[in-house]
């Protein structure tokens, strides 16, 4: 038997060994703790311009700095790792204390996630080149083109709730990047990418998107609220609500708001 356990195994409470045993169980526990409060938090996010990229091998971003400046807020370490979405996503969603960003809050992921609270505004459309005007007035009409989306992301995970098929209706990619490239090439006909990232995507190419983008459809129901900072459902409720004070207390003393005007 390992010394640490035959120690704390000893009886008589009252005697000096267990006054002794108690002594060295609350050091073991109190070491525990300080060990679990001073190790950095693990969060994923993925390459999302301007919301969270990599630049010269920091990760950035609108979305990065109001989750930096709650960790600043909160005075807790943070390690901030950019995977592809699907990764990111699964792996916040099934370990515990994991914190993901820059995430759509859906219908279909409601009840996989506790949600922190609102880091960064978007509007969704569907994007196609100026010189082909489609005529979309309704969802369901975009089924017979070909939509480029990210693997898991939440527009693709939107559409494919509402019908829209892999490999028959929508061009999955990995990077957000090669669906701006594919609309241009002519390979898909629609594209389905918030506002804010289009336009930077289109500038990051050399390219004016006023020029090279056509909204064709606004998608509503991704547009109403914004980008989320969410834990999955294992992470302590504690966790998630100290979160959520970081949050409004940022958006309370105007750190919020200076970040959107840096960005925007």
């Amino acid at each position: 038997m390992p010394l640490c356990l035959s120690f704390i195994q000893r009886p008589s409470p009252g005697s000096v060994w267990g006054r002794l045993r108690r002594g060295f169980l609350a050091c073991c526990l109190g070491s525990g703790v300080a060990a679990f409060a001073d190790a950095p938090l693990k969060i994923v996010t993925e390459e999302f311009p301007p919301y969270n990229y990599t630049e010269q091998g920091k990760i950035t971003g609108l979305s990065t700095d109001v989750v930096e400046a709650v960790l600043k807020e909160l005075k807790l370490q943070g390690n901030i790792q950019s995977l592809p979405w699907a990764r990111a996503y699964d792996t916040a969603k099934n370990a515990p204390g994991v914190l993901i960003y820059s995430i759509g809050r859906t219908p279909e992921r409601e009840n996989h996630f506790q949600w922190v609270g609102v880091i960064a505004p978007t509007d969704y459309y569907l994007y196609a080149l100026p010189e082909r005007p489609f005529k979309i007035d309704a969802l369901e009409n975009a089924k017979p083109y070909q939509i480029g989306t990210v693997n898991q992301d939440v527009g693709e995970q939107f559409l494919l709730a509402r019908g829209f098929v892999k490999g028959q209706n929508l061009q999955s990619s990995v990077k957000y990047e090669l669906n701006y490239q594919k609309l241009k090439l002519g390979r898909i006909d629609l594209w389905i990418m918030n506002e804010m990232t289009a336009s930077h995507l289109a500038r990051q190419a050399g390219d004016d998107p006023a020029k090279t983008l056509a909204k064709v459809f606004r998608i509503n129901d991704l547009s109403s609220e914004g980008y989320y900072m969410a834990f999955g459902k294992q992470t302590p409720d504690a966790t998630v609500l100290q979160f959520k004070r970081g949050l409004e207390a940022i958006k309370k003393n105007g750190v919020f708001d200076q970040l959107k005007k840096k960005w925007l």
